[in-house]
């Protein structure tokens, strides 16, 4: 009885040593290149689904004076996503083209909890202000050459709050080009109703970091990594990598840089912005990153400028990234830009994913579908 104890003893804590071992090789797959190579080979099928946003969209947003918007980056918050949208206008001429109109709001907030992206997105409702209308949520001036406008480039929940990472423009220039005051975050604490701007934590208008697309990595029970990767103001710029733990989002010393790789490849990170190195060479606009489970590879996709709506593979969030692949065709799709991912809106374990895409005429956000071939 002894014996047959200490051998189911021992056979118990080798499972549990096996266990283990498979879980963190599981979690830390995410930023381990080792014996990967690049697996997706093309993208099939495709299809726009539906509009999201605008009066002849299934929302009708235009009840909520949301005639024309723009970008739809999306973040998750329990049960509930919520869809971050740029310049938004309440009343347009019949066949405008592009932003303009009245009653217009830097940016707005959508949220819903349809978990079945195949036959569109049904939003839930909008933050609104007290008679009912989408509400601005990050003031702006409003005044060209100084803050024409504040634009929400990717949000996150953190530590029980939201978190809207935004850029101040100074000045749209020409197609693909704007300056920018800086970047910066802004918070809420009441699920998205009322926001504080934490002015202290902000980037150059200069920098590289003035977009940027979060992804948080669980590291071990008590420890999650947000990992952001930026791009300056416009669409002509490369990419470059940051990260911050959860715990202290809200601190501007706390963010790392990523600056190359040191010993056998480990990624270095420093505390100097000017460190930072850049991780995707390409004329990148309105970024958006996640992990997929079907590739077990990271995905980014972002508007070239000229080419249409690209997709690229990473073995971990500093590379080695892929070659673009063709996702959108600009001229099947002309105006189109801000195609954002969720890893929450897939199918098929992964080989289909869905994103929303702005399109200039009518100035709206639509829904898409594509699948991953490896």
């Amino acid at each position: 009885m002894v014996l047959k104890a200490r051998i189911g003893l021992a056979a118990a804590v080798l499972l549990l040593i096996l266990t283990g071992c498979m879980a963190g090789d599981k979690k830390n797959s995410m930023l381990d290149a080792k014996g990967k190579t690049f697996v997706l080979k093309g993208v099939t099928g495709l299809q726009k689904i539906s509009q999201i946003t605008g009066a002849e969209s299934a929302n009708k947003t235009d009840r909520y004076a949301v005639y024309g918007t723009d970008l739809g980056s999306m973040f998750n918050a329990g049960d509930k996503t919520y869809f971050v949208f740029g310049d938004t206008f309440g009343e347009r001429a019949p066949g405008q083209i592009g932003g303009g109109g009245s009653f217009w709001r830097s940016n707005t907030l959508g949220y819903t909890t349809d978990n079945n992206p195949a036959d569109g997105i049904t939003l839930d409702g909008m933050i609104t202000d007290e008679i009912g209308l989408a509400k601005e949520l990050i003031p702006s001036k409003k005044l060209d050459f100084d803050e024409m406008t504040t634009i929400p480039t990717h949000g996150l929940r953190a530590n029980g709050a939201l978190y809207l990472y935004y850029m101040s423009v100074h000045h749209w220039g020409e197609p693909g080009k704007w300056d920018a005051n800086l970047a910066s975050v802004a918070k809420s604490t009441d699920e998205g109703r009322n926001w504080t701007l934490l002015e202290k934590l902000n980037w150059p208008g200069d920098s590289n970091f003035i977009q940027v697309s979060p992804y948080k990595v669980k590291i071990d029970e008590e420890n999650t990594e947000i990992y952001f990767w930026g791009i300056p103001s416009g669409r002509f710029g490369g990419v470059k990598l940051m990260k911050v733990g959860e715990a202290n989002v809200e601190n501007p010393v706390e963010y790392r840089y990523y600056a190359g790789n040191g010993e056998e490849g480990a990624p270095v990170w420093s505390a100097d912005m000017a460190q930072a190195k850049t991780v995707v060479e390409d004329t990148v606009g309105e970024l958006s990153v996640v992990w997929n489970p079907y590739l077990e590879r990271w995905l980014m996709t972002y508007l070239k400028e000229g080419t249409g709506v690209v997709i690229r593979e990473g073995l971990t969030p500093w590379g080695p990234w892929g070659e673009a692949i063709e996702l959108v065709k600009a001229s099947e799709h002309p105006g189109l830009y801000g195609p954002y991912m969720n890893d929450r809106y897939t199918a098929d374990d992964g080989k289909t994913i869905y994103f929303t895409l702005s399109l200039w005429e009518p100035y709206n956000v639509f829904w898409y579908k594509a699948s991953l071939e490896k």
